[in-house]
């Protein structure tokens, strides 16, 4: 409560005074188009957040309030001409902003798509494209609900959860296991290959189930809802086959991740395929070629940084969700919205892309060995 209270302080002055948007200029964002990422958009956020991860939803009715406040701002457009003004070199003549959502949940198509097309503002899509159509969860989606479903039914999950992985060959330190579901799921994820993180996911699988099928709420589009999406003016982009990291996988997986995708959505859709996001937002400099090599024009990543030789594959985008832009008091504020959108709150978080990285020694807090 003191940290929100403190938040709600410092946003409010920094916004009465103009300062949030000097922050922005010296950060370098002021210079940039505001490109917005959203991932699951639901109707009741109170509801979904008791069975899932809070960061991953924005309530229908707080993604209009922050598309209003928006709107009267910055003037929308597509990726398509924000590409094209970018790609040109031309001066932006106001300040504009894009709005894109990340993974292609069907709720996206049940609540944002009609908002988006009643008030006429455009959009985009990134879709994992092995999942569009299929009852398959999201390799972080299935790694949370299996690790949620162990600390809810384990007696003693440091234990348990610890022998598990050291079974694979993985040292996780003891300060993630005693801590929740999403801390444990987001170290994996950020540190394995997607390799390894199946092994975790079918260990955990032969020890706590979950049904799949029956989670609807976390089901893809399908190619309908796509094809619909994009005959009302929704870009659609790849997000990769499989949600794969890029920046933990080999040259080869890089390239079958971007290309295949890619050429899988023109096949299907019918449509040439510009653009591309990162998997949580992180890219090395291996990652950021293949996607060039696989053809797209365009990418966002979620950092400021950005690569001298491919700056229009490394976009910066702001992820915003239900309680990044509420007060103290549970109310939606302008003022921390402003502050987000001027990445006020980033000036204080180092960068953590490095150009020099590679994509076969990744950031890792954990060892693991190779599986068979």
């Amino acid at each position: 409560m003191l940290r929100r209270l403190a938040k709600t302080g410092i946003a409010y002055a920094l916004h009465a005074t103009g300062a949030d948007k000097l922050i922005g200029v010296l950060s370098g964002s002021r210079h940039m188009p505001l490109v917005i990422g959203y991932h699951r958009v639901v109707n009741d956020y109170t509801a979904s957040a008791e069975h899932y991860m809070p960061g991953m939803l924005i309530g229908r009715r707080t993604l209009e309030r922050h598309l209003d406040w928006l709107g009267r701002r910055y003037r929308f457009l597509s990726l398509d001409e924000l590409g094209a003004r970018l790609e040109s070199g031309e001066p932006f003549d106001k300040p504009v902003a894009a709005i894109t959502f990340d993974d292609g949940y069907a709720d996206v198509y049940h609540y944002a798509f009609p908002l988006l097309k009643r008030k006429g503002i455009p959009s985009a899509v990134f879709v994992v494209t092995d999942l569009i159509g299929t009852a398959r969860l999201q390799i972080y989606d299935k790694l949370y609900l299996l690790l949620a479903r162990a600390f809810s039914t384990w007696r003693s999950v440091p234990c348990d959860l610890g022998h598990l992985l050291h079974s694979l060959g993985i040292q996780l330190p003891m300060r993630h296991l005693t801590r929740d579901p999403y801390t444990v799921m987001r170290v994996l994820f950020t540190a394995l290959p997607q390799a390894g993180l199946d092994r975790v996911i079918e260990a955990l699988e032969a020890k706590v189930g979950i049904d799949e099928g029956a989670l609807k709420e976390l089901h893809a589009c399908s190619w309908e809802m796509l094809a619909e999406m994009q005959r009302a003016g929704v870009t659609i982009g790849s997000h990769t086959q499989t949600h794969a990291l890029l920046t933990n996988e080999c040259w080869h997986k890089m390239l079958d991740e971007t290309a295949a995708s890619r050429q899988v959505l023109e096949r299907k859709l019918g449509i040439t395929i510009k653009h591309f996001a990162y998997p949580n937002g992180s890219f090395t400099d291996a990652a950021v070629r293949a996607v060039a090599v696989s053809g797209y024009r365009l990418a966002y990543t979620t950092c400021l940084h950005r690569s001298l030789v491919y700056p229009l594959l490394t976009i910066p985008r702001k992820f915003l969700w239900e309680n990044s832009c509420m007060d103290a008091r549970g109310y939606f504020s302008p003022s921390i919205l402003s502050c987000q959108a001027h990445r006020v709150f980033d000036a204080f978080v180092p960068c953590d892309q490095h150009p020099d990285w590679t994509a076969e020694s990744p950031r890792s807090p954990v060892s693991a060995a190779t599986g068979p």
